[in-house]
């Protein structure tokens, strides 16, 4: 999985599948935290959490990155949401609200696989300004550095991309495609992991459902990482025999891997399963990346 000579000389290579949304305004964190399924009053100024937008039923709607550049200022950093979709639904929240909600289109994120120089854990690093920062998203399997700036300077590189794909997965970060976007609560996808939901802070959209599966201890399902010896899709069935049991609820081809994240009861028995007519083995989820 580090045959990239690009990855592995530490080269920074584009992120296009990141996309940028700013709340601003004197409410900004007063509407992120009435809104958003982490507690956002936690965050200090030049700092990070997970987090994510719910439906009422408490399906994830967007999982991202949420950063604190000041008391009033956030950044909403979507792995896989469509931006502009995200913000028009938010917007319809907004009432009264001191919030300006705006797609930053001249924004680009670039990664690679390095320490930070300027960043640890959850804090943001970057120069005094707020149009350059850097972001820690390692984790057990090594160091990956994220910048985010107004300059579009990194390259594509399509094998480098896939690859930090699959460490996301690799670390338990669903990257949901559309297909996948409202279907699955914060506990089945195992949200926990990332510390990227909160069972105390007051009132959001979904609060309710995701309360009283985490205090009923009602959560049956979670997340599994799989690998197969052929492609794998997001929204295919994983079954043993005749039996289903869950789906694909992301996947990726990288360095000749297939790997892929699916919600699988908590409780089960070792027994073969497929996808299709994919063999899968299961593998065990790394840590270290919740903020």
């Amino acid at each position: 999985m580090h045959d990239n000579p690009q990855a592995a000389a530490g080269l920074a290579f584009a992120l296009p599948d990141h996309r940028l949304i700013a709340l601003s305004g004197r409410d900004a964190v007063a509407f992120a935290q009435a809104q958003f399924m982490n507690d956002v009053g936690l965050l200090e100024p030049r700092s990070w959490q997970w987090n994510g937008w719910l439906t009422p039923k408490g399906r994830v709607v967007a999982l991202f990155a949420l950063l604190k550049l000041s008391d009033e200022t956030l950044w909403l950093l979507l792995p896989d949401a469509d931006p502009t979709e995200l913000a028009a639904a938010l917007q319809r929240f907004v009432f009264r609200s001191k919030v300006k909600i705006e797609v930053r289109q001249d924004l680009h994120v670039s990664g690679s696989f390095t320490a930070p120089a300027m960043s640890q854990g959850s804090a943001l690093g970057g120069d005094d300004g707020v149009e350059t920062v850097e972001m820690d998203v390692g984790g057990d399997a090594g160091p990956r550095c994220l910048r985010i700036s107004g300059g579009a300077d990194a390259t594509a590189d399509a094998q480098a991309l896939a690859r930090w794909q699959a460490y996301d997965l690799e670390h338990g970060l669903p990257r949901l495609p559309a297909s996948q976007a409202g279907h699955w609560t914060p506990q089945q996808l195992s949200l926990e992991r990332l510390q990227a939901f909160s069972v105390k802070k007051g009132c959001y959209p979904g609060q309710e459902i995701v309360a009283r599966t985490h205090f009923l201890g009602q959560a049956k399902r979670g997340l599994a990482l799989l690998e197969g010896d052929a492609a794998l899709v997001a929204g295919s069935d994983v079954a043993a025999g005749a039996t289903a049991l869950g789906k694909l609820v992301a996947a990726v081809d990288a360095d000749h891997r297939h790997v892929a994240l699916a919600v699988l009861p908590l409780e089960r028995e070792t027994v073969e399963m497929t996808a299709g007519d994919v063999a899968l083995r299961e593998l065990p989820l790394r840590g270290g990346l919740g903020r």
